[in-house]
C-alpha cells in the first residue's frame, strides 16, 4: 500500500514539473530591442482572466495567447501603441492597469476622489459638532445621586 502511495505522489510530482515545464514560453527575437519592447508591453497588461496578474505573471491560456500575440505584433515591426490600441479594442479598457479618462472609465479615476472628499467632510462634521456641544452641569440632586452611588460601591 504505501508503494503505490509513493508512486502516486511521485506521478503527481512529475505531472506538476511537466505543467510547470510548459508555462514557459520560449520566443525568438530578431533583436535585443524587440525583446525588451516585449517584456516591456507584457508587464503593462493585465491578464483578462486573473485579478491583478500582469500577461508576464499569469499561467492562464488566455494570458498565453496574448503573450503569443503581442510577440506575433512586435516582430511584425508594429508600433507600442498600435498594440495597446489593439487589445484594448479587442479586450476593453480592462486589459490596460492605465486605462485612459473617457465617459466609461470616468467611475475608475472619480471613486477615489469623491470618497477621499466624503471622508473629510465626514471628519470635519465630527470635529465642528465636537466643538459646538457645551459640557452641560450637574444640578444639585444629580450629583447628590452620583455621590451615594459611587459611595455605596465602596
Amino acid at each position: 500500500m504505501s508503494k503505490l502511495i509513493a508512486l502516486i505522489i511521485l506521478l503527481s510530482g512529475i505531472m506538476g514539473l511537466t505543467h510547470a515545464a510548459s508555462t514557459v514560453d520560449v520566443l525568438a527575437f530578431e533583436s535585443e530591442q524587440q525583446q525588451r519592447r516585449y517584456k516591456a508591453l507584457i508587464d503593462e497588461f493585465r491578464c483578462p482572466k486573473c485579478l491583478n496578474t500582469n500577461l508576464s505573471g499569469s499561467d492562464a491560456p488566455i494570458a498565453q495567447d496574448l503573450r503569443r500575440s503581442v510577440y506575433r505584433l512586435v516582430r511584425d515591426g508594429h508600433t507600442d501603441q498600435h498594440i495597446r490600441d489593439f487589445l484594448q479594442q479587442r479586450y476593453g479598457d480592462f486589459v490596460l492597469y492605465k486605462p485612459p479618462f473617457s465617459g466609461r472609465t470616468a467611475f475608475i479615476w472619480l471613486i477615489p476622489i469623491g470618497l477621499l472628499l466624503l471622508g473629510m467632510a465626514v471628519l470635519f462634521a465630527l470635529q465642528s459638532r465636537g466643538r459646538r456641544q457645551q459640557a452641560v452641569a450637574l444640578s444639585a440632586a444629580e450629583i447628590k445621586r452620583l455621590n451615594e452611588l459611587i459611595s455605596s460601591d465602596d
